[in-house]
């Protein structure tokens, strides 16, 4: 891990793969860290050959938190947002986006692939929409377009999102408040053995605690609306990947995303929530590899994948 000083703020960065391969940035969700990229995975990618960059997304991570500015009140914000009325946060998703570009300046990367999750995908499709000519291709995982009218996390995530820890300074006892919202977030036809669960939520936390900044993010993805337009003039090669049974960011937003971008590809997995499972790497692996070679051609109907 090694740290890069960009317009003012730290950010923290990994390289691994192979160093002459294609360049791969990988953007990661909501208060997630780059460590959150399950470890399979990236070596997946780097055995495909590609050259992988990731990163700690500002307030989260080893990157620089913007502490100064408060916590928000999320609530006081969302009701902007519904009644039209200017919300002005910390730093916004166009920010994120920035920060991404920045990540490839400082490493000499004129063009990468790109692939976010969540809120990963939001920041990939800004970076993509804005900055075209640094994009190969855009692959955007479990996220939404933030058009409105789409729906929300169903109650049963909604309430495990917003419930709070009683005692933030005990460890334990985050660690098994966490292990029980990634139960109800996660894929029910692909559960991860509680095992690996709690060593990657361990190694999370002990890495870094950021409650804050994490709803710092949630009012940027707030201020940022309805990305509606600027979906429709991404011209890169672009695939969406969405579990049938997420509850956080349900389905239908995966259908809109796609349906949006022109020559979109819709890939749907039956039975994925809203995490990346062991149980799916190879899968995912599988797509994002032929989407950046250009073996997938531009489909409207989602291929369904179904646990054998």
């Amino acid at each position: 891990m090694a740290l890069l000083r960009i317009h003012g703020i730290d950010l923290a960065y990994e390289r691994s793969g192979d160093p002459r391969g294609t360049p791969i940035l990988l953007i990661m969700g909501l208060g997630m860290q780059l460590v959150s990229w399950p470890e399979e995975f990236v070596e997946g990618l780097g055995d495909l050959g590609y050259n992988v960059i990731r990163f700690d997304n500002r307030d989260s991570g080893l990157s620089s938190k913007f502490r100064a500015a408060g916590k928000p009140n999320l609530g006081w914000t969302w009701l902007k947002s519904k009644l039209h009325w200017p919300i002005r946060p910390a730093y916004t998703l166009d920010d994120m986006a920035g920060d991404a570009l920045a990540v490839l300046n400082a490493l000499g990367i004129g063009r990468a692939h790109v692939v976010g999750v969540a809120m990963g995908g939001m920041i990939g499709q800004v970076l993509t929409a804005k900055h075209p000519e640094r994009v190969l291709s855009l692959t955007s995982i479990m996220s939404s377009s933030g058009r409105r009218g789409l729906p929300g996390p169903s109650r049963e995530a909604r309430a495990a999102l917003l419930e709070r820890p009683r005692n933030t300074k005990d460890r334990a006892a985050l660690v098994e408040h966490m292990l029980g919202v990634m139960r109800t977030i996660g894929s029910p036809a692909y559960p991860m053995p509680e095992r690996l669960l709690r060593q990657r939520i361990v190694r999370s936390l002990a890495r870094s605690i950021c409650p804050d900044g994490v709803a710092r993010q949630m009012a940027a993805i707030t201020a940022s609306g309805d990305r509606s337009e600027m979906l429709r003039a991404i011209a890169v090669p672009t695939l969406v990947i969405h579990g049938a049974a997420d509850p956080v960011v349900p389905l239908q937003c995966g259908i809109d995303t796609a349906s949006l971008i022109p020559g979109a590809r819709l890939e749907i997995i039956e039975g994925m929530g809203h995490d990346l499972p062991p149980a799916l790497t190879e899968r995912l692996l599988a797509l994002i590899d032929a989407h950046t070679r250009g073996k997938m051609l531009p489909d409207p109907i989602p291929r369904l994948f179904e646990k054998q």
